[in-house]
């Protein structure tokens, strides 16, 4: 079949990953670090995303993945997971909100299918909602999208602040405590990176996760979100 890169990142992404790279690309590069810290709970239990009126939600429990059970690189890892599931969430809330408004690859692309060999249309997945659309693509385009995920995952895995980090008989930095962050090296714009524009970057993921798992539901079992959306 045709490639599916131009559903993912076109259809529904291609403006998301536009307005991403102005608000939070940034919070890929590397995040400065304190020299020390004094415990697991002062290195990654309260970092940034303690706010008011909630507080550190959870800390309890937080307290022991990084203390009694873990440690302040158990946190790096949590925090990791989390901006990873943010920053996915982000992108899946565009792609939606843009198949949603019809603003679909089959008002723009100069291509009538999305798969020849299947028989797929741009135009019959517009036509069905984003849940059924996702099925509906063929299985040589779910693994395109695996593979263009695995990619990043390997990526981080094996460089350290952009840079190629696997020496000979070495462990991946990925696969070291703490390697993983959630941190690309990657600031095409040079942000400079402040504790500000990383909070708006947690924020927001977290409500993108909120507001995607709600619509999920929304649309997969009728009546169960009560909130008026702004399409039908």
């Amino acid at each position: 079949p045709m490639s599916i890169f131009p559903l993912v990142f076109g259809t529904m992404k291609s403006v998301a990953a536009l307005s991403l790279l102005f608000s939070s690309a940034a919070a890929f590069a590397p995040a400065s670090q304190s020299a020390s810290s004094s415990s697991a709970l002062a290195a990654a239990a309260k970092p940034i995303g303690d706010l008011p009126p909630v507080g550190f939600f959870g800390e309890a429990v937080w307290n022991k993945l990084t203390g009694d059970w873990g440690s302040d690189d158990t946190g790096t890892f949590l925090r990791a997971a989390e901006l990873k599931h943010g920053r996915s969430a982000m992108i899946a809330t565009v792609g939606y909100a843009f198949h949603k408004f019809g603003w679909t690859l089959d008002n723009i692309s100069p291509h009538e299918y999305l798969s020849v060999t299947e028989g797929v249309k741009f135009a019959d997945l517009a036509a069905m909602t984003p849940l059924e659309a996702m099925k509906n693509v063929p299985a040589e385009g779910i693994t395109q999208m695996f593979c263009a995920i695995a990619l990043v995952e390997l990526y981080e895995l094996t460089h350290k602040d952009g840079k190629w980090a696997m020496e000979e008989g070495g462990v991946a930095p990925g696969l070291q405590p703490g390697g993983l962050t959630g941190d690309l090296g990657w600031n095409p714009l040079n942000f400079e990176v402040t504790e500000e524009l990383q909070l708006k970057e947690l924020q927001n993921g977290r409500a993108a996760m909120v507001a995607i798992s709600a619509w999920v539901f929304h649309d997969a079992i009728p009546g169960s979100v009560p909130i008026p959306l702004p399409w039908k």
